[in-house]
């Protein structure tokens, strides 16, 4: 990416992004002072991440803010973070890894899913150092006790937002505002999701994203069109663009970019009627009118537990994932196109799941092949990264997040088709 787009990104995703805090710790260090009045195990304590992007893409960016603070929470000075940024899903991880313990990090994170394996190695390397592959699922198989995985219960959130997409398109439905090509054959209004790749993860989300529009207009289907990147400014603002060509009114995205954002917003102001819901980080500065809200992770909440964690010498969970009920999980702020009673309906809705009356997953709420799901599996035991063991579907509900912190949803639900899974 040219370096002028890298720099107007990140002073977008400075203004947009949100922090958050939270967690707790519970054993003690040895307190023998140092001549400065803080502990050795303070002053010596330092922690490693390892990042698939940086500050221009942002997911990485997510994290850094989510790192940054909890380290200014726990009283971690800047040089006990060592940063390794645009780190490939490769062997060049593990090398990340090995120079982080040579510099002395007492706990390291990598922070995307092709970089578990290497994370795993480096683990089993180096006992006396703690490993978190965020978003991974091979932990608890692992057997290691310095090896864990984490990620948010973020299918919360993707459901809020769905609702908010859900009462824009009730309110378009409502003015009679959806033009012709917006509805299919059946009279279903269209919707439209920028995918990055068929996985579990993105599975989940759009899922999520769908079943929250779903429970305000049940006249709806989506489309799916994959980006086959995390983060392509040109491929996602493309996808949006065809999507809308097909007659979507919103466009929902799991990638890490403004591109789909910035195309929807454009075609808006050319008349077209469509709205965005983003990810990780507020769109508005991009998309002033057509964004509705962003799903995002509050990961702050995590960092300070698990580096609040390892600075006292305890044990990281082996699988560790929270949502609403820990702030972990949120939607940004509410976007001036967004439907009248929208934060009125997201505080019931956010109510509900923190009290457990609402199931994003409800059984009742989707069917694949017509037909209603009576078992579903969480773990992966072979590789093949089809789950095979571990049924989630359980008191009438998948229970995502339950059995492996990463999301581990991957039915194709009827309503939703992958324009583009090869």
């Amino acid at each position: 990416m040219k370096k002028i787009i890298a720099m107007l990104l990140a002073v977008l995703f400075v203004c947009g992004a949100l922090a958050a805090c939270g967690g707790s710790s519970d054993k003690k260090t040895d307190d023998k002072k140092s001549d400065g009045g803080e502990t050795k195990a303070d002053s010596d304590f330092k922690v490693g991440v390892v990042l698939v992007g940086d500050e221009n893409e942002g997911y990485t960016f997510a994290h850094m803010e989510g790192i940054k603070e909890a380290a200014k929470e726990l009283g971690l000075s800047d040089d006990q973070i060592i940063w390794k940024y645009n780190i490939p899903e490769d062997e060049q991880c593990k090398d990340a890894c090995d120079d982080l313990v040579g510099q002395g990090c007492s706990v390291i994170f990598t922070n995307s899913y092709g970089h578990q394996s290497y994370t795993q190695q480096a683990a089993e390397e180096y006992p006396d150092v703690q490993f978190v592959a965020m978003t991974g699922d091979t932990a608890k198989a692992s057997g290691l006790e310095n090896f864990s995985n984490a990620f948010t219960r973020v299918y919360e959130s993707r459901y809020v937002s769905g609702v908010v997409a859900g009462l824009k398109v009730k309110e378009l439905l409502d003015a009679d505002k959806i033009p012709a090509e917006g509805f299919d054959a059946d009279g279903n209004v269209k919707i439209g999701y920028v995918g990055a790749y068929p996985y579990a993860e993105v599975v989940s989300g759009y899922t999520a994203f769908y079943l929250g529009i779903k429970s305000v207009v049940s006249n709806v289907v989506m489309d799916v069109q994959y980006t086959n990147s995390w983060f392509d400014m040109v491929a996602e603002g493309a996808a949006a663009d065809a999507l809308m060509a097909r007659g979507c009114v919103i466009i929902g995205q799991h990638a890490d970019s403004t591109g789909a954002p910035s195309a929807v917003e454009a075609a808006l102001k050319d008349g077209k009627v469509a709205y965005s819901v983003g990810y990780n980080v507020d769109m508005l500065s991009v998309a002033p009118t057509a964004a509705l809200t962003s799903a995002t992770n509050n990961w702050a909440v995590y960092y300070k537990y698990a580096i609040g964690t390892a600075k006292d010498g305890g044990k990281i969970e082996t699988n560790w994932a929270e949502g609403y009920d820990a702030d972990a999980v949120a939607i940004t702020a509410l976007g001036s196109s967004v439907a009248e009673g929208t934060q009125e309906k997201v505080d019931e809705v956010i109510a509900a799941i923190k009290a457990g009356t609402l199931q994003v997953f409800d059984q009742k709420s989707f069917t694949v092949g017509g037909k209603t799901v009576e078992e579903a599996f969480a773990t992966d035991t072979d590789g093949d990264f089809a789950p095979d063991a571990d049924n989630a579907m359980f008191d009438g509900y998948y229970h995502e997040s339950y059995f492996q912190s990463a999301p581990s949803f991957q039915l194709r639900i009827d309503g939703i088709t992958e324009l583009n899974n090869n």
